[in-house]
């Protein structure tokens, strides 16, 4: 049976949420025209501002992306050639890009069960002399279990790094991801909770001395026009998606809370289904980037889904110690059977503002019946 009344259900509807507030992004764009100040201009200076009130620290910097964000963050930890940085298996390729470019080791330790994130118990026995970071990432909207992360970066003298790529406003006791640790890096990729038109980034943290050498590296080293202080990048946050971003953060804490609600509703109407539901943890606030729940027959589950107009993804099929890029680092299959598990039975379902509790009926109906 296919689903006719889903009107081209899509897994993330973005025109949905730019028609509601397209006159405000309209203004914004053309102020940005207006004043033709499109690098470094006044909204990425106010931006940065508000992102960093917003997420509750002293030091935000507009980067051109996520990725661009953990690279720069490194290298203002001083992370170097022959260094080790502990991270999941479980996440996507741009979190160890930035450490492999470096010439630092990548060193994986599998997650927690329960939130999918890097499990604290067992990251004491992978620290070597080498060992100078971990880069903890805040998976699916949830928060890591900072606490105890904290607690070991200190013991052995580490950095410790938020990857909040998908937990724009996600909480950990009451405080924000991203200043929790030593620097926050944000993804502003179109369909994150907090998205611009385009690719876009930020580094959030409460020490200076970071603040200040990231600001120098995101533009060729300069504070000034041909006076270059260091070797930098080109990796500047673009004036017209700062002022796309000023605009949608007005939002985004009513977003986050439409995203509760819809999951909240997934899980009342998938209870007496034979699936694993997302576990959010009392200490945490999860802002539900995505909704993954897991089974047995995921595949056929998702091809049975999709035959109904329902689209569905899956964050991640292979966890980063099988791609076949990162074969070097010599870790083989069964290395991480906690993430190796979870790849073979994690789907995500369709979780938006926008989406109408019909049509979260329609999608929870379709998988208790394939289910049962």
């Amino acid at each position: 049976m296919k689903i006719n009344t889903m009107n081209k259900l899509q897994f993330v509807d973005l025109s949905e949420q730019h028609r509601k507030i397209r006159k405000e992004i309209d203004s914004a764009i053309k102020r940005v025209i207006d004043y033709s100040d499109f690098i470094l201009g006044e909204e990425v200076e106010l931006f940065e501002r508000e992102f960093a009130n917003y997420c509750q620290v002293k030091y935000c910097i507009g980067v051109a992306s996520g990725t661009a964000a953990l690279h720069m963050s490194l290298v203002a930890l001083g992370i170097d050639s022959g260094d080790e940085v502990i991270t999941t298996p479980l996440t996507f390729m741009a979190t160890v890009e930035p450490v492999i470019w470096l010439g630092a080791k990548p060193v994986l330790v599998d997650i927690d069960e329960r939130t999918y994130n890097i499990n604290p118990d067992l990251i004491e026995e992978k620290i070597t002399k080498k060992t100078k970071a971990i880069i903890c990432v805040h998976l699916y909207g949830q928060s890591c279990e900072m606490e105890s992360l904290k607690k070991i970066a200190k013991k052995h003298k580490l950095f410790l790094i938020e990857d909040c790529a998908q937990a724009h406003g996600a909480k950990y006791k009451g405080k924000m991801v991203g200043g929790v640790g030593d620097v926050g890096c944000f993804s502003f990729f179109p369909a994150k909770n907090l998205g611009c038109f385009g690719d876009g980034g930020a580094v959030v943290t409460n020490n200076i001395k970071i603040d200040k050498k990231v600001r120098l590296l995101r533009n060729h080293g300069r504070r000034e026009k041909y006076k270059h202080l260091i070797v930098g990048y080109g990796e500047r946050l673009d004036t017209l998606q700062a002022a796309v971003l000023r605009v949608k953060l007005k939002y985004l804490d009513k977003w986050n809370e439409k995203r509760r609600q819809n999951a909240y509703y997934f899980n009342r109407l998938l209870r007496r289904a034979n699936v694993v539901l997302p576990f959010e943890d009392k200490n945490m606030s999860s802002v539900y980037y995505v909704y993954s729940i897991r089974v047995k027959n995921r595949d056929k589950l998702k091809k049975n889904l999709e035959k109904m107009g329902i689209p569905t993804n899956v964050y991640y099929p292979k966890p980063l110690h099988l791609q076949p890029a990162l074969e070097f680092l010599d870790y083989a299959e069964g290395s991480f059977p906690v993430s190796e598990k979870v790849c073979k039975e994690i789907i995500s379902l369709p979780i938006y503002p926008e989406l109408s509790k019909k049509k979260i009926k329609m999608i929870a109906e379709a998988v208790v019946q394939f289910i049962e």
